[in-house]
């Protein structure tokens, strides 16, 4: 039997084969809950059609938009299991802004923020049994909007598919929370001033692939990217923003520059920070002075941010054919940070921030 929700969101029934959430412990995006949200935008019409049902392939005509100019957006947050069954949410009002933020740039309709939380608290709780109950696990929730016009022309589409899908997820890096290595590239770029880099949009990963890949029989994990113009100021490492402490207590990230995506981990660690002791600060940071520093000690620990890992320390990084080793890895600070951050997203400490969104889940399963 079908339903809807206050704001107007149509719940459609599951079908025979729908699914068990896995025993075993979840890879990082490589399982799917049995449902997914969906709705469309046209100049006609505006935003309809907004439902959840059953998780299901895309039919796309081979002439779609977003296949040929890549007019497309994404988000990624999580729903994080509470000791007391519940279920949080963390500021995704960040990510509702930001993928506002990514529609305005990438020429594509926003959506409303209310109606598009809605959507995800509500297919978290129709889907809670999928979010995870052990140590580091979560739902990771990837809402996305796609250019729909059947079209080869090169415009802005006149119509638009919004869907959010959700994957219970271990945690981002195999190794759990031990140091990763990042390779400093300077001849390949992740974006640029005036592009798209402060958006949330396929084209800026698809860029970073190539690199990411060769570094990768290098023996690095990530990659740092390095400013398109000068080659010469940090700006983000993998799908993470980046952070060096200098002195064991002051918290340096590159500030942001238009071609830097605008973490809502990196925010939360700006905030936290002070209140756990430390400076916090946004600086334009040139690799040469952050390596020397390395290598002095003056940086005592550099560590990567973002939804996916939370706080991902960094041992090495190779620049030149030349490898600096951080000394603290992980370090206090990185440790303390994860340790918090992770506390308030699973509700395991109160959260003074009003970071988290509670969903609450009845004995009835809703």
């Amino acid at each position: 039997m079908t339903r809807k929700t206050t704001m107007n969101i149509t719940i459609e029934p599951l079908g025979p084969n729908a699914r068990r959430p896995l025993a075993e412990k979840p890879a990082f995006g490589k399982t799917f809950t049995n449902r997914m949200f969906t709705q469309r935008w046209t100049e006609e019409r505006g935003w309809h059609d907004a439902k959840i049902g059953p998780y299901q392939p895309l039919a796309l005509d081979p002439a779609t938009a977003v296949l040929h100019y890549a007019q497309e957006i994404f988000e990624g947050t999580k729903a994080y299991r509470r000791p007391d069954g519940h279920i949080n949410l963390f500021r995704p009002w960040e990510n509702v802004a930001r993928f506002n933020r990514s529609a305005d740039r990438m020429a594509m309709q926003k959506v409303d923020p209310e109606a598009h939380l809605e959507a995800i608290v509500e297919l978290v709780r129709l889907e809670h049994e999928w979010v995870p109950h052990g140590e580091g696990e979560s739902l990771y929730i990837r809402p996305v909007m796609i250019a729909t016009d059947v079209s080869l022309g090169v415009h802005a589409s006149k119509s638009y598919l919004h869907y959010i899908i959700a994957s219970p997820a271990g945690p981002y890096f195999s190794t759990g929370f031990k140091p990763v290595s990042v390779f400093v590239s300077d001849e390949y770029v992740r974006a640029v001033r005036g592009g798209t880099g402060a958006a949330k949009t396929g084209g800026n990963y698809a860029a970073s692939l190539r690199e990411s890949e060769r570094v990768k029989h290098l023996g690095y994990h990530q990659v740092l990217w390095l400013d398109a113009i000068e080659r010469k100021y940090v700006e983000e490492v993998g799908a993470m923003n980046i952070a060096f402490v200098y002195g064991g207590n002051h918290i340096v990230t590159p500030e942001l520059s238009g071609s830097i995506l605008e973490g809502v981990t990196r925010d939360s660690v700006l905030k936290l920070a002070p209140d756990l002791g430390y400076a916090a600060s946004e600086a334009r940071l040139a690799i040469d002075d952050v390596l020397r520093d390395i290598e002095s000690g003056e940086i005592t620990e550099v560590f990567g941010m973002g939804t996916a890992a939370v706080i991902a320390p960094v041992d090495k990084m190779g620049y030149r054919g030349k490898d600096y080793f951080v000394r603290n890895a992980p370090g206090p600070v990185a440790i303390h940070l994860f340790n918090h951050l992770t506390n308030i997203q699973y509700g395991r400490i109160p959260d003074p921030y009003g970071w988290t969104h509670k969903i609450e889940i009845g004995v009835d399963g809703r």
